[in-house]
């Protein structure tokens, strides 16, 4: 049984500090997001979405963290993920959010393409701190 808006979830921490823990994180959404009830489609987005920013993680700060949180309320299920680091911070996030800009010779979809793929996604990157927040919400039946 899914947990209703009045059953709290306590949110989980993860630290990311090596590729595991892109694994776990992703581990933990995609059981979140099960656990109140969302289908297989909205685990694969949303934990697709996981390891792309904690692999910017690791890869731009080389350490961070992410809080993975339930914010269903009795309209709606939903998950939140706030990913933090205390790298370089992005120099342009208007340039990062355009398709095909990459300063790592990738393709160039990752923050993009996170974007698309979840319902909310706020951005905010500073020399010393850079904070992603997404995140997945669906009406209640």
């Amino acid at each position: 049984m899914a947990p209703s808006a009045a059953t709290p979830v306590v949110p989980t921490r993860i630290q990311i500090t090596e590729q595991m823990d892109i694994v776990r994180a992703r581990a933990e959404a995609k059981r979140l997001v099960g656990l109140i009830g969302l289908g297989p489609s909205d685990q694969t987005r949303l934990a697709t979405a996981v390891s792309e920013l904690a692999r910017n993680i690791l890869q731009y700060a080389g350490k961070g963290q992410c809080e993975i949180s339930n914010i269903s309320t009795p309209a709606e299920l939903g998950v939140r993920i706030v990913f933090e680091d205390s790298g370089p911070g992005i120099p342009d996030v208007a340039c990062a959010m355009r398709d095909g800009y990459s300063t790592s010779g990738g393709l160039g979809a990752g923050l993009p393409g996170t974007q698309r793929l979840m319902d909310r996604f706020e951005i905010d990157s500073r020399p010393g701190r850079t904070r992603v927040s997404i995140a997945l919400i669906r009406r209640r039946l």
